[in-house]
């Protein structure tokens, strides 16, 4: 069975209480990485890692030990992309999936509108995380945890 990494420096609580609930009732491993630690429940299957504060220390220990099958769960597009070469699956929390056709177009949209925040220019940021959000993050992370089996 696939492991599941989740980055959860910028995770929604939301997110993360249906990620813990859909590890228990499918017994996969999960873990959560971020720089300080993050509250969850005991669990045998859901597991927090904590690692040192520094500027991409958490993905960095995500791409150092995540494997070819396991799905991350993360919004971090350079993160995504570095699982994506590993063979990994990637998600968002908003339940998109990444992949090979995608990422790269992505990744330099993110860096076109840094560029315009750089300049001056207000972009806005990302929608708050809405009930349809929810939804959709759950039934494909139901749909690919159905897959594994």
């Amino acid at each position: 069975m696939p492991s599941l990494w989740v980055d959860a420096d910028a995770c929604p609580r939301a997110a993360r209480e249906i990620i813990v609930r859909a590890a228990e009732r499918t017994a996969t491993p999960t873990w959560f990485v971020a720089n300080h630690a993050v509250p969850l429940p005991p669990s045998k299957w859901v597991k927090g890692l904590a690692v040192s504060q520094g500027f991409d220390a958490a993905d960095n220990e995500i791409v150092e030990r995540i494997q070819r099958g396991d799905l991350l769960i993360t919004s971090d597009l350079p993160l995504a992309l570095e699982a994506i070469e590993r063979e990994a699956r990637v998600m968002t929390t908003r339940g998109e999936a990444l992949d090979a056709n995608n990422i790269r177009a992505r990744v330099q949209m993110r860096d076109f509108m840094e560029t315009l925040r750089a300049s001056g220019e207000h972009t806005g940021g990302p929608s708050g995380y809405s009930d349809a959000d929810r939804r959709e993050f759950a039934n494909a992370l139901d749909r690919w945890l159905a897959r594994q089996r």
